[in-house]
């Protein structure tokens, strides 16, 4: 079942955070995952959601996710994004057939 993960991020610095974007691809790659929207232009449309920053990820399955997160291939990447910004993460489970 494929799973999504849902990335709100504040970067605190900008700078540092090229680096992390510069880091991050292939150790998504690595475990079969994808971007499907990365720091995309939002408009909210409902409620007081602004999220600075969005980005989805696209991975096989929610043990992938969680495998990719929890890597020594995203660690590097994963300590100097905690370092330059504040982030909500979550794993989201897709639908096995289309409604």
């Amino acid at each position: 079942m494929p799973a999504y993960l849902l990335v709100e991020i504040d970067v605190r610095e900008p700078e540092t955070y090229e680096r992390y974007k510069s880091l991050v691809p292939p150790s998504i790659a690595a475990y079969g995952g994808k971007y499907l929207a990365r720091g995309g232009k939002t408009e909210v449309l409902e409620g007081d959601w602004a999220p600075k920053r969005l980005v989805l990820l696209e991975f096989d399955s929610a043990e992938r996710a969680k495998a990719w997160w929890a890597s020594t291939e995203y660690e590097e990447a994963k300590a100097l994004r905690q370092q330059c910004a504040s982030t909500r993460l979550i794993v989201l489970e897709g639908l096995t057939t289309p409604l």
